[in-house]
């Protein structure tokens, strides 16, 4: 159904749509409550793309191969073989049809095994109840809470902080192959 490739200058277009919908940036990038207009947009989207220190992945449809979004690996620690995971699916027709899990366990697989991490992490605003059961099912383990870490709509709210070890991967995948 999706396929993860490397993203390039032309799949920057559907970006200028997700950004300016507030129902698809409510629990995203704080940067993108403050960009908008399109040279804002090819900024960060070029500086997204010519980032080699992150491990960054469009989510593509294998049938039309449309961009639905955008996941990968940032604050890489090559000294203690840990990064942050992040996705943001901007098409808002394949919410709900299970696309985040089997691109967070591709994503998983890669940095478990392309390049030997020990940990990986994420943050997940508490509202998000979507986005931690789909984390929860994927097999992240909650670590605690960064107390009102986020403020949207005038209101703070925390950041669940969750994470897996390339142990816990390992046991997880194991158990699928048996």
């Amino acid at each position: 159904m999706i396929e993860l490739r490397p993203l390039s200058k032309k799949n920057v277009t559907p970006f200028y749509k997700w950004v300016n919908d507030d129902e698809v940036i409510k629990y995203s990038l704080p940067l993108f409550l403050k960009i908008s207009k399109k040279i804002e947009i090819d900024k960060w989207y070029e500086e997204l793309i010519e980032n080699k220190e992150n491990i960054d992945y469009g989510i593509f449809l294998k049938t039309n191969r449309e961009l639905i979004g955008y996941s990968g690996l940032c604050n890489i620690s090559k000294t203690n073989k840990s990064a942050e995971y992040y996705i943001f699916i901007g098409n808002k027709e394949m919410w709900g049809k299970g696309i985040g899990k089997k691109v967070t366990e591709e994503v998983l697989n890669i940095g478990f095994t392309k390049h030997d991490l020990n940990r990986i992490f994420l943050t997940v605003s508490e509202p998000n109840i979507g986005g931690i059961k789909a984390y929860t099912k994927t097999g992240f383990k909650l670590e605690g809470k960064l107390r009102q870490a986020c403020l949207r709509d005038n209101k703070f709210h925390d950041k669940i902080v969750m994470s897996m070890l390339k142990a816990e991967w390992e046991d997880k995948t194991n158990d699928k192959n048996v």
